[in-house]
């Protein structure tokens, strides 16, 4: 009787989709950096003499009050920035879906249980801690969300890269991530419904559907058309980022004749940089204003609200992805990459725990009455992220040695044909490169050990 299949948790990626994966962290790593020098500098403009002006500046309002758009800079930027944001996150869960990780429903469970588990794992350890701390239960969304671009940056940072395998199910994580963010943001934040406007917008996505549908071209009929949508649906009362994550669906993945890309990709590849370099980086820079003086960051030990998100981000999101994962391998028969261990699952588990941008976002959605404590909890993100990040720092760079060595692997090309080697291994024609080139090579030292001989004979024979 034939042994039962058993498929391999983190294992190699196709060529295409592990290029794909590349060049969507560059982009996301240095959009990581930039939003790490927006927060930097908003806790510099918050803690200095600066913060008058600090405050002036994210609380000045402007746009149509008839169309309930007249809104603090902030607002626009929580409102109208992460929308971009958002839009982005819908384009990758579409590609996801059709062609990446997520598109074989047994691949997916992998990924797919590890990130649900990273956001019940941190809610539960909210809930808990507030429970018996008599603290607010508003707040246990907060810290469930994982930031791509914050974890790429303190990579960047600390010099550490990534196989392939662990990098892709990081995005992924990241990815599914952000859907049950969304999902949260439309079942537990949306208070009052305005039926009209929201209905509108509705009709606005079909159009923007049946346009591209039928290939209809040209960015100044769209992104009117996403103004438009997206203005709808704000004044329907649902937070506004929903109407870029559903015009991201409603993108098309793959190509047809005479396409080298598809829409998704090539509105991706403009809109990206656009996202994490501008949008991000802005929000974050309004968002992350907040005091850091020694009383504030000791009564982030201190209240259960507080106290709460930090273990969440640290511990829970640790516990969530890593327990989620090896649950998920254990029961789908799924034997771990054997150029991996499981602490490197643990590793990338502790990364999940920045949880900055989208955590932000739903701390201002949760204590939209209680601004000091929003601010509070704020900096309880801020700490939690910077906490998570140093104990993954920790753990990566136990193993970074081990990276460096499968990311040489995984990048060697001795045949130069731009294509990595190990992808060629069952190649006929690979081999054949290989041995021309390394006939070549053996000629090229046979000739050279003549030389060395002659010189050698020269220099020792009779005078």
């Amino acid at each position: 009787m034939a042994p039962p299949f058993r498929s391999t948790f983190l294992g190699r990626q196709s060529l295409p989709e592990r290029r794909f994966v590349t060049d969507a962290l560059r982009t996301e790593t240095v959009g990581g950096i930039l939003l790490l020098a927006a927060a930097v500098a908003a806790l510099l403009f918050a803690n200095t003499p600066l913060r008058d002006v600090y405050d002036d500046l994210r609380t000045f309002s402007f746009g149509p009050e008839a169309l309930h758009l007249h809104l603090s800079v902030a607002s626009w930027a929580k409102d109208g920035l992460l929308a971009i944001f958002f839009f982005v996150a819908g384009i990758e869960l579409k590609r996801e879906l059709v062609a990446g990780e997520l598109r074989d429903p047994k691949a997916a469970a992998l990924p797919v249980v590890a990130a649900l588990c990273g956001m019940v794992a941190p809610a539960l350890v909210y809930v808990a801690v507030n429970a018996a701390g008599g603290g607010s239960l508003d707040g246990w969304a907060v810290p469930t969300a994982t930031d791509i671009a914050f974890a790429l940056a303190v990579l960047a940072v600390i010099g550490t890269g990534l196989p392939a395998a662990l990098r892709a199910f990081l995005l992924t994580l990241a990815v599914v991530d952000d859907l049950f963010a969304v999902l949260i943001i439309v079942i537990f934040f949306t208070d009052e419904i305005a039926f009209l406007p929201l209905v509108l917008s509705f009709v606005g996505l079909a159009v923007f559907w049946l346009l591209h549908h039928k290939g209809v071209r040209g960015w100044y009929r769209y992104v009117p058309l996403a103004v438009v949508i997206w203005a709808l649906m704000h004044a329907g009362g649902v937070h506004p980022t929903v109407a870029g994550v559903a015009m991201g669906l409603i993108l098309r993945c793959t190509t047809r004749d005479g396409e080298e890309h598809s829409p998704a990709e090539h509105i991706e590849h403009l809109v990206r940089p656009l996202a994490a370099g501008v949008a991000v980086p802005l929000f974050a820079f309004f968002a992350a204003g907040v005091s850091v003086s020694g009383d504030a960051v000791s009564g982030v030990f201190t209240r259960p609200e507080t106290l709460g998100v930090v273990l969440g981000l640290v511990v829970g999101k640790t516990l969530g992805v890593f327990g989620g994962s090896w649950l998920a391998a254990r029961f789908t028969r799924a034997e771990l990459n054997e150029d991996l261990e499981w602490a490197d699952v643990l590793a990338v588990a502790s990364l999940a725990g920045i949880g900055f941008t989208v955590s932000l976002l739903i701390d201002e959605l949760a204590f939209t009455e209680d601004p000091v404590l929003s601010d509070r909890v704020k900096a309880a993100v801020l700490i939690g992220s910077l906490l998570a990040a140093v104990w993954a720092s920790i753990l990566l760079k136990w193993r970074n040695a081990r990276y460096r060595k499968l990311c040489a692997e995984e990048d060697l090309d001795e045949d130069l044909d731009g294509i990595p080697d190990i992808y060629e291994r069952d190649n006929p024609e690979y081999h054949l490169r290989m041995a021309a080139i390394l006939e070549a090579r053996a000629a090229e030292h046979r000739r050279l050990a003549e030389v060395a001989a002659a010189k050698d004979t020269g220099d020792h024979g009779p005078a």
